[in-house]
């Protein structure tokens, strides 16, 4: 679907809000595509298409507001959406902290041809996609020691958004994706030993191939068979590179300015204070070129811009759209994010955490005996108090070698006086949305044997 059909849906959502009697609204369309195909022992297993159009429309009245969303576009419906949203907002309880932008705050450069969000090449047919999928579970099947492959897929999606507002924004753009993904089992019954690999990429062109994939997934599960227990006590902790955004995530999670204004964050006075070891920053950057994290503009038509979370270890600022930035008496950071049927709220897209001079490798020779973490299993996190306790497994480290993959382990710590601690690797994968190498913590609680 052209972007001046989306153009024109938005614009019509507009102009039946005001006809129902709309003080203001915004509108948004999203025309989208996705294939995805599943294989299994050498089988076309699943094979599914969707496409469609989805519309929502915000009304304000007042300090009052209203969302609605639907899949038809008719002009029947665009008319009973407008309607229903009016008499919902009527009844709304009010907010004094909503409302859209000033014109003065809108994002000037709406082009998003620069960022490449967007593959040009054609949509691949179904059959590529099950080819892919069909090496890459050939590839791990491969690996001795692998007893079966769980799945193995290959996908790719692409949709157009446009957003518009009765302020005077109108902007849009699209995004592709192309990935695969394998999960491989060593071992049988109960000592089956499972582990995975996936890769995505904007451009088709820069996906790795099908086939390193798979190896790599059966190479990890291979690797995680027959795991013990670890010790119990106080050891340090390395992160590996797939999971530690996660501990970033937490405090990515603490600066949401949601978050910061009920109070329920355990960064919530931390503001100018140091949460990252000295020398760190943590910097997002909105408009980096094929990452699906990019955008011109956020999702109330404030300009991208890039800026530092945290820089030299101390915390700059919250992550916020318009009403929370009110609501705490500050400017918007330019992070709304939205559906189709739900109000803005922020939230981060493209961050980047300063990397370190040394390997993975030296840093495991540095920690000596400790716990290499590859994946996680539940996770029971305080968000006031910072509290974390999460079940882990990876592999036992001694002398600075991973001896013994291990699993059933608990790690526990608070995340305020975790983060002080981090010392990061040198192993951040650039092309992803969050750029976090691994990371090394001392003296973390492992609950194990």
């Amino acid at each position: 679907m052209p972007d001046t059909r989306l153009s024109d849906l938005t614009r019509s959502l507009l102009s039946a809000a005001t006809r129902a009697g709309a003080e203001a609204a915004d509108a948004i369309a999203v025309d989208g595509r996705a294939v995805s195909i599943d294989v299994r022992q050498g089988a076309l297993e699943q094979a599914e298409r969707s496409e469609g159009v989805e519309v929502g429309l915000r009304v304000l009245i007042g300090r009052r507001q209203a969302c609605v969303s639907a899949s038809d576009i008719s002009p029947r419906t665009i008319a009973e959406m407008a309607e229903r949203a009016v008499t919902m907002a009527r009844l709304a309880p009010e907010d004094p902290f909503i409302g859209l932008a000033s014109p003065d705050q809108l994002a000037r450069d709406r082009d998003a041809a620069a960022l490449e969000l967007a593959d040009p090449a054609e949509e691949p047919q179904a059959a590529a996609l099950e080819e892919d999928a069909l090496r890459a579970e050939a590839a791990a099947l491969a690996v001795s020691g692998v007893a079966q492959v769980q799945a193995a897929s290959a996908s790719w999606s692409g949709r157009r958004v446009h957003i518009a507002a009765t302020n005077g924004f109108e902007g849009g753009y699209a995004r592709t994706s192309r990935s695969t993904s394998v999960v491989a089992i060593s071992g049988e019954g109960l000592g089956m030993e499972r582990d995975w690999a996936s890769e995505s990429r904007v451009f088709q062109a820069d996906l790795p191939d099908a086939e390193d994939i798979g190896r790599q997934a059966g190479e990890r599960a291979v690797a995680r068979a027959n795991p013990r227990r670890p010790k119990t006590g106080a050891f340090p902790v390395l992160f590996d590179e797939r999971i530690a955004g996660s501990l970033i995530g937490h405090l990515l999670g603490a600066i949401n300015g949601q978050a910061v204004a009920r109070g329920a964050s355990w960064l919530r006075d931390a503001m100018g204070e140091q949460v990252l070891p000295k020398g760190i920053s943590l910097i997002e950057d909105p408009r980096r070129p094929r990452v699906s994290g990019s955008r011109p503009f956020d999702a109330e038509g404030l300009p991208a811009l890039r800026r530092a979370i945290v820089e030299d270890g101390m915390l700059q600022g919250w992550t916020l759209d318009l009403a929370t930035a009110r609501k705490l008496g500050l400017q918007s950071t330019g992070n709304a994010t939205r559906g189709t049927s739900s109000p803005p709220a922020p939230g981060v897209g493209n961050i980047a955490l300063t990397q370190g001079l040394r390997s993975q490798a030296e840093l495991l020779a540095e920690m000596g005996t400790g716990l290499l973490v590859t994946s996680f299993i539940g996770a029971t996190i305080n968000p006031t108090t910072g509290d974390y306790s999460r079940g882990a497994s990876g592999y036992w480290v001694e002398g600075g070698v991973p001896l013994y993959p291990v699993n059933e382990c608990t790690i526990a710590g608070n995340l305020r006086e975790m983060l002080t601690r981090i010392t990061p690797a040198n192993d951040a994968r650039p092309h992803l949305s969050h750029v976090v190498p691994s990371l090394l913590l001392e003296g973390l609680t492992l609950a194990g044997e």
